[in-house]
């Protein structure tokens, strides 16, 4: 039966072979249209999150403002500043923590025999390399050894080291950091970077060894990640316990600034969803459009074959079976065009590769461009869609064919 139905759908399509593969293509073209669209979407998608997981998408950073009301008999004003009693306090509250780090910075003068830059030096615990996904491109990170010993040791990002050895290895070097010695145990990887920023410019002390450059009994700020706790219910958490400790409202949002990374990611998920949504319906309605043509197409040839169909009627052939002949007819070409659109968009995925978009305005940023990888769930939703069109475009010439009158198609000319 199958195998008789695609003779017939192959013989249909010769009839007028023109026509056929001018459908086929405007089908092709719709079909990889919906996927070449798709494949940016996700890739877009993938770009937010790689951007934001160079940086640390789970990160939660907390820093002491001023408040803005009244709380406790104290007025609006009051500086908030942070104790290793309250990095103490939240390991207690929020015993989901997977990871917590003091942080503290100061620009200082950092000189390497006659080299002599200014660069921000930053006091961190170890845990902040999980945290803010630093990665060692030799050596090793800061670790509890040298925090617990206030060991003079540092981890030197990319752009400073550059600038300070003229691309030597810094591994085992020396660094004098407002005239103190800090022996350089490990080199940073690039981070993306944009315009001035100079997050590829830094020097990383362990917090406890930060004394000798600068007062740090106070922290700047604290961060922090966790495992598996909702983020909002852990920002809350957290402003809530330091609220009681310092004695000001928890609704008071400048008291204490809290930066939550998978917040943002989050707003921009929804951004990409909307994104793909609209991409998905401009690709639909361009194969719907393709679909159109097929219809017109399907709906010629039950207008030539009308004495043909009339014969078929008379010779037995009931509603149903002309019904799924052209029925059948319309998928052949339509899974046809699918094919030769699928080899297309992967021809033009390949040809393209990537797309700029965070690069254009950040160094060391590649991962942030778009790539248009053609994943199988891409193909799975277009392939969808291309089956909705191709049983929606073939039904209605294939119920007309079945509808027709046996005595008027045979009397047809």
């Amino acid at each position: 039966m199958l195998r008789d139905l695609l003779q017939e759908s192959y013989g249909a399509m010769r009839y007028d072979l023109r026509k056929t593969v001018l459908t086929m293509l405007g089908m092709a073209w719709g079909i990889a249209t919906v996927v070449l669209l798709l494949a940016y979407g996700d890739g877009f998608g993938q770009a937010i999150r790689n951007i934001f997981e160079s940086f640390g998408a789970n990160g939660i950073g907390v820093y002491g403002g001023r408040t803005s009301q009244q709380a406790g008999g104290n007025k609006a004003g009051v500086a908030v500043r942070f104790t290793n009693d309250d990095v103490e306090m939240l390991r207690n509250v929020a015993p989901l923590l997977r990871h917590i780090s003091r942080e503290s910075d100061k620009d200082c003068t950092v000189q390497n025999g006659p080299r002599t830059f200014t660069f921000p030096v930053f006091g961190v615990d170890p845990s902040i390399q999980s945290i803010w996904n630093l990665k060692m491109t030799s050596g090793r990170f800061l670790d509890e050894e040298d925090n617990r010993g206030h060991g003079h040791y540092a981890v030197i990002s990319s752009e400073a080291k550059e600038k300070i050895f003229s691309g030597r290895d810094a591994v085992g070097e020396e660094l004098r950091i407002n005239g103190v010695s800090f022996q350089i145990v490990g080199e940073l990887q690039p981070r993306m970077q944009e315009g001035d920023n100079d997050i590829n410019r830094v020097v990383y002390v362990p917090y406890n060894a930060l004394d000798v450059l600068m007062d740090n009994h106070y922290i700047q700020g604290i961060w922090l990640d966790s495992i598996g706790l909702d983020h909002n219910k852990l920002t809350k958490t957290v402003r809530d316990s330091l609220a009681v400790a310092h004695n000001f409202k928890p609704d008071d949002i400048r008291a204490v600034n809290v930066f939550d990374a998978q917040k943002q990611l989050d707003q921009f998920h929804i951004i990409t969803l909307g994104l793909q949504i609209l991409l998905t319906f401009i690709g639909t309605v361009t194969l719907g459009i393709g679909g159109v043509g097929l219809m017109n197409i399907m709906l010629v040839s039950v207008t030539q074959r009308t004495r043909e169909i009339g014969v078929e009627k008379a010779l037995g052939a009931r509603r149903r079976d002309i019904m799924v002949q052209f029925l059948a007819e319309a998928l052949v070409i339509t899974a046809a065009g699918g094919v030769l659109g699928v080899v297309l968009s992967y021809m033009v995925s390949f040809s393209v590769g990537k797309l700029t978009l965070y690069s254009a305005l950040a160094t060391h940023a590649e991962a942030g461009d778009i790539h248009l990888f053609v994943a199988p769930r891409i193909l799975l939703i277009a392939t969808s869609i291309l089956a909705f069109v191709g049983v929606a475009s073939g039904m209605f010439p294939a119920v007309r064919a079945a509808n027709l009158d046996p005595i008027e198609a045979l009397r047809y000319e």
